[in-house]
């Protein structure tokens, strides 16, 4: 596997890549991996002739300077995971590779879904995480790019992203990986003692719970049943929604016609959880 460190050693190895009219798939990570990393370059390996990773801890998609500082950081492990998943390449730039002149985030707009769910939690988060990934994609040429759906609305981000930029990349949704008792993996949950990953498997079950009786109960009643369940656990709701997969405004009222996904957002401790589920 090719370990790229900067800019230009990225642009030599891309360059040999596109010479040989090989096929690109292309998925980006702050480190810190884990299988559903991994899920994403399996998916890659089997539609493409190369597969890519980059490893960059994205300094302008942190509101809060403590979630930046206390990311997890692991390479080596991160490099021999992504060698034994059998990825060709990953780069690995500095903040200077992607940020050549100051450390700021372009503003985008993407038709209303940047604010809502996570766009009200954390302002100017998806316009960091869209500088970051279009800089990433100019500098890969990636054919195909995959995104996991546990972040689904940075997935929904992303594919505006490239029709505003006109990028000839196809991207991909892949399924949310699950420990064994359903809790979604993350990063994040490296944080998480023993015990909270445990008990952090009741926001699976939660949604479980939601589909199971959406839509026959009102949408009032779906978020009272939800906000008791974590009235009575040790953790704390930060918000819950249904909302439409496409436009990700919250529901208001149901039609059958259109696809709605549960949100979810919970405080294990310190430690902010983000999962969802699609309600067909």
């Amino acid at each position: 596997m090719e370990i790229l460190r900067n800019r230009q050693n990225l642009s030599d190895y891309i360059t040999q890549i596109k010479k040989q009219a090989k096929n690109i798939g292309f998925a980006p990570t702050m480190g810190a991996l884990h299988e559903g990393h991994l899920s994403l370059y399996k998916m890659a390996r089997a539609e493409n002739d190369i597969v890519v990773s980059s490893i960059f801890v994205n300094p302008t998609q942190f509101n809060n300077p403590d979630d930046l500082k206390n990311y997890p950081r692991r390479e080596e492990e991160d490099i021999e995971m992504l060698k034994k998943e059998g990825v060709d390449a990953v780069y690995i730039p500095q903040v200077e590779d992607i940020y050549p002149q100051n450390t700021t985030r372009k503003n985008y707009h993407f038709g209303g879904i940047e604010d809502e769910m996570e766009g009200k939690s954390r302002p100017g988060h998806f316009d960091g995480v869209a500088t970051v990934v279009s800089e990433l994609f100019r500098q890969i040429q990636p054919n195909n790019a995959y995104f996991g759906e546990k972040d689904f609305q940075q997935l929904a981000i992303i594919k505006k992203l490239v029709e505003i930029e006109k990028f000839p990349i196809r991207i991909q949704g892949v399924p949310i990986y699950r420990a064994k008792n359903g809790l979604a993996l993350s990063s994040r949950n490296m944080r998480l003692s023993e015990e909270e990953k445990s008990g952090a498997s009741l926001i699976y079950q939660t949604l479980l719970k939601v589909k199971e009786c959406f839509p026959q109960i009102s949408m009032d009643e779906i978020k009272k049943r939800v906000k008791e369940i974590f009235a009575e656990s040790n953790y704390r709701l930060e918000y819950f929604i249904i909302a439409d997969e496409e436009s990700l405004r919250e529901l208001t009222h149901y039609d059958k016609n259109r696809k709605y996904r549960a949100f979810i957002v919970v405080f294990i401790g310190e430690v902010r959880l983000i999962d969802n589920m699609s309600l067909d």
